[in-house]
């Protein structure tokens, strides 16, 4: 489980952050700032693995956030959610070891892939050995900036991987586990696997649909292509 700090002025803003954060497996929201102050106190108290952050701050700025944190030692990555373009600024921000910038507006899915990508390179970085060149492409991207599908869990198969995927496809917009499961005659149990597979990957997205009773349903829809 990965603890997420979000820092924004705008209220709406970090509001409608912390509700996409909250609908990915494996994260949660521990707290929101809405000032550089506030998230400097936060992040000492809390220690989150990782920081959702705006650049334009009342107090101050992302950036000097960054910097500040880093002089006192904290362990924690930060994910740039800004309107803030300028050249200088972008740089300045990967100079301080920044995991993404992702410039508002932004579509959610586009945050999901982040966050998804957040996910499988910390679960890369966290094995233990030696890494190959694979897994190092696999957490930091390829030149190209795409890493390639890593290998199935065991228990996957690639010939249902690809059926998945086919119908995440052809899902207008989006498809539940349940419906995937009923096309391809699947269990439901199994579907929701390969779906959730595709979110951590990047290459799905997953929204929770409110009904009038009863429990939210997962919505998956697809991002991107897959290399094979």
């Amino acid at each position: 489980m990965y603890d997420v700090l979000i820092v924004d002025d705008d209220f709406m803003v970090a509001r409608a952050h912390e509700r996409i954060v909250e609908q990915l497996p494996g994260f949660r929201v521990v707290g929101v700032a809405h000032s550089g102050a506030q998230a400097l106190e936060l992040i000492g108290s809390l220690q989150p693995q990782l920081v959702l952050l705006d650049i334009y701050l009342p107090d101050t700025t992302g950036l000097d956030v960054i910097r500040r944190a880093r002089e006192h030692g904290h362990d924690l990555d930060f994910l740039v959610l800004s309107a803030a373009r300028e050249s200088e600024t972008v740089s300045a921000a990967l100079q301080g070891g920044i995991v993404s910038y992702l410039l508002k507006p932004f579509k959610i899915s586009e945050l999901q892939a982040r966050l998804a990508g957040y996910a499988e390179r910390r679960r890369v970085l966290g094995r233990p050995g030696d890494l190959s060149q694979s897994d190092l492409d696999q957490a930091l991207g390829s030149a190209s900036g795409v890493a390639p599908l890593p290998a199935l869990p065991k228990g996957l198969s690639k010939e249902t991987a690809v059926l998945i995927e086919r119908a995440l496809k052809e899902a207008d917009p989006d498809l539940a586990a349940s419906e995937c499961a009923e096309e391809l005659g699947l269990s439901r149990v199994v579907a929701r696997k390969y779906l959730e597979h595709f979110v951590l990957l990047g290459q799905a997205a997953v929204a929770l649909r409110y009904g009038q009773t009863g429990r939210p349903q997962r919505r998956y829809s697809w991002l991107g292509p897959v290399s094979r």
